[in-house]
């Protein structure tokens, strides 16, 4: 082993790791057996347990900020030297190692994964938002695609969306009934409950009343504000209304992991897809150049469709000039050219937005610390009374506020997204 090997490693990776939990070791164990676990408490090994998370996201947290910096200024070097980085890496995963606790990881890093991931919680909705707008659009589309095909055979798209919405919102009063069974007792979380679901009817009456939004996208939205308040309340360090206080709440690191893979997979699909559709236009257009779909029946399929019966009939000679012009050489190389200039601006303006992406990466890297740690709170112990206690009930309380101040925002964003048009019907919120 190579803590064996180098005399004094093995107590200085033990004390990087471990003397900043002491304060949390009542079993009196002052490290005559520091392999035995067992012979400490509950909340130290929890300590030692999120400090060991701390690590890699925050090491994950600093290289997207810094990628973030240097792409903003260099786009280009976002795509250069990955195996160098990802060497940089784990190296500066192995120092972090031998770091102690503080004050980087427990105090500097579990403030910024608490705002980072605050942070994510908004940016979150909007990926959900993002996904079901463009599934229901997505099943609408083949709903009107296969009717056209044949008569009735669209109903089942429609359907599904239907049956999606009800389960959506079936699983959210679920979810609030079991709150409202499990975790009231304080005012606190009754009140974060109450407020959750007034939320989801103002919401759910304001889509249905309007023409923007659609069910399923407002189902989603309903289903995620009673994760977060099931997030809330389960933070609460009074143990008569918290009842999984002083357990690992695995059911809740499940769910923000599943969110996290979610939003990861969507926002790398999301971020290359304009540049997918501008390739196909690419080829679409130079296929049209090249003579390739130009027959007479096909021209005047085009003509046929772009006719406009609004517009009075002209006489040819008052007619303004339509259609493209590939006489000469040099047109199609005009062509050409411009093509080339607007695949290259699309390109860079692409290119110029990784920055974004990398923030991104670098709040999410905030989530999962947040997630795997219970943001960062240290809970268990048993108090007098029977109940479980809280090793620092401030911090609990911390986490609650942050967590139910990113509910209310969510819901209040969505909630703009369906009275804006409203409100102001000059303006475009395309």
């Amino acid at each position: 082993k190579l803590y064996s090997a180098i005399p004094g490693l093995g107590k200085t990776l033990f004390h990087a790791w471990t003397d900043s939990c002491q304060l949390y070791n009542d079993n009196g164990n002052n490290n005559n057996n520091d392999n035995d676990m067992s012979a400490y408490s509950d909340l130290y090994v929890q300590c030692v347990g999120n400090a060991g998370v701390y690590r890699p996201t925050f090491i994950a947290t600093l290289f997207f900020l810094i990628s973030a910096i240097v792409s903003k200024s260099n786009p280009n070097l976002n795509k250069q030297a990955w195996p160098s980085k990802y060497g940089m890496y784990l190296l500066l995963v192995l120092i972090s190692l031998f770091l102690p606790n503080e004050p980087i990881f427990t105090s500097f890093y579990l403030t910024l994964l608490r705002i980072g991931a605050m942070v994510f919680i908004l940016i979150q909705q909007i990926i959900l938002i993002d996904i079901a707008y463009n599934l229901n659009e997505s099943w609408v589309e083949n709903a009107d695609y296969a009717e056209s095909q044949e008569w009735g055979a669209g109903k089942i798209w429609l359907r599904l969306i239907v049956i999606s919405s009800i389960g959506f919102y079936i699983t959210s009063i679920i979810g609030i009934v079991l709150l409202y069974k499990y975790f009231t007792g304080c005012v606190e979380n009754t009140i974060v409950i109450t407020l959750t679901w007034i939320g989801i009817g103002i919401m759910t009456v304001i889509q249905l009343l309007g023409e923007e939004g659609s069910t399923l996208t407002t189902s989603v939205i309903s289903v995620y504000s009673t994760y977060l308040a099931y997030s809330t309340v389960t933070k609460n360090p009074n143990g008569v209304c918290n009842p999984i206080l002083g357990s690992d709440d695995i059911s809740s690191i499940v769910i923000g992991l599943v969110l996290t893979m979610i939003s990861l997979a969507w926002t790398g699909w999301s971020w290359t897809a304009q540049d997918r559709i501008e390739n196909v236009n690419q080829m679409e257009v130079t296929a049209s150049l090249n003579g390739i779909a130009t027959t007479t029946t096909q021209v005047s399929q085009r003509n046929a469709d772009n006719m406009n019966l609004d517009v009075p009939f002209l006489d040819p000679d008052q007619r303004p000039t339509t259609g493209l012009v590939v006489e000469s050489n040099n047109d199609n190389d005009a062509i050409e050219s411009n093509d080339n200039t607007t695949g290259s601006s699309s390109s860079g303006s692409s290119s110029s937005s990784l920055w974004k992406l990398n923030v991104v990466l670098a709040l999410i890297s905030c989530w999962i610390a947040a997630s795997l740690t219970g943001w960062g709170s240290i809970t268990g112990g048993v108090g007098e009374a029977g109940e479980h206690t809280a090793a620092n009930p401030l911090v609990g309380r911390l986490n609650m506020a942050m967590i139910a101040f990113s509910q209310n925002i969510a819901i209040c964003l969505y909630l703009w997204t369906l009275l804006a048009p409203k409100l102001f019907p000059d303006r475009d919120f395309a």
